[in-house]
């Protein structure tokens, strides 16, 4: 099929090359040109604007979005409505808020054009392995880009889960479920770093949990992986970001009076990894200090 990927960051670029390897008309367009070029040069079609990039396109369009959520995905939905025509179909495949779909798709929808938001899992391993792809909207709009999806994804590796908006809050929830795998993973290996025996070979752990191990899984890989190139993983500092799917899981857990005390922990502790002698914690040792005389280091 023919179709516009807007946006060729980490994932959008890898994307792209996975639709053009499937066989498909790829026409990108990235608001810094040599991406767009880089593109050109693996077969791939480019676009100097959006208005070429529609150009480019036989009618009825889609046009596939990996943008960062937020103001820049929302400038671009309002961008691309002036543009398209009626029957067009936009797929929005950021890390977006799924609450903001409800806006996009009627934004697009008073003007006759599609709408699919779609969660993408699989990150910079996604081209070689395929991008699990969470999709929500209409039926028809779904089977319209189901070439794309079948290249996209591996076997049986995408899903329509439900209408507009359901696509992003099934990727968030995997986002915060990821968040405290990771965690108890993080854990659970310095208790082993700690615990009474002496210089354990982690990364031999590491793979051989992922040999029939009841814990086996993905992340148990990339584990194995980081551990093999540094052992002590002396390399990095334990600093970790979150790119607020899971501060919205969280958020959606009290409104709807779901019990995640995990979810939300694995959230607060990368919290605190960003804290550098945290004042809270001077705050217990100085009441420690207080009530009971306990050493505190200055």
């Amino acid at each position: 099929m023919q179709i516009a990927m807007v946006g060729l960051g980490r994932m959008g670029m890898n994307m792209a090359r996975r639709l053009l390897k499937g066989g498909h008309d790829v026409v990108v367009w990235n608001r810094s040109a040599d991406k767009v070029r880089q593109m050109q040069d693996e077969g791939a079609r480019g676009a100097e604007s959006l208005e070429a990039l529609c150009d480019m396109l036989k009618a009825p369009r889609v046009v596939w979005c990996m943008l960062p959520a937020g103001d820049v995905t929302k400038s671009m939905i309002e961008e691309l409505s002036t543009i398209l025509a009626p029957g067009d179909l936009v797929v929005e495949g950021g890390n977006s808020y799924w609450r903001d779909d409800a806006a996009n798709a009627a934004l697009l929808a008073a003007k006759d054009i599609g709408y699919v938001d779609a969660g993408v899992s699989g990150g910079i391993w996604g081209l070689e392995i395929g991008y699990c792809t969470m999709v929500g909207g209409e039926a028809e709009h779904i089977m319209r880009i189901a070439p794309a999806l079948n290249a996209l994804a591996p076997e049986q590796g995408w899903k329509h889960v439900g209408p507009v908006g359901s696509g992003h809050f099934v990727k968030m929830v995997h986002n915060g479920i990821e968040y405290a795998l990771m965690e108890a993973y993080g854990e659970g290996f310095e208790l082993m770093k700690s615990g009474p025996f002496e210089n354990l070979d982690l990364q031999g752990i590491a793979a051989l949990w992922n040999r029939g191990s009841v814990v086996r899984s993905w992340l148990l890989e990339l584990l194995d992986s980081a551990l093999a190139k540094d052992p002590d993983l002396a390399g990095l500092k334990g600093y970790v970001e979150d790119s607020g799917e899971g501060r919205w899981t969280v958020l959606e857990t009290v409104h709807h009076g779901v019990a995640a005390p995990v979810l939300a922990q694995a959230l607060y502790r990368r919290f605190a990894s960003r804290q550098d002698n945290a004042f809270s914690n001077r705050v217990l040792a100085a009441l420690r200090n207080e009530f009971g005389g306990h050493a505190v280091k200055k």
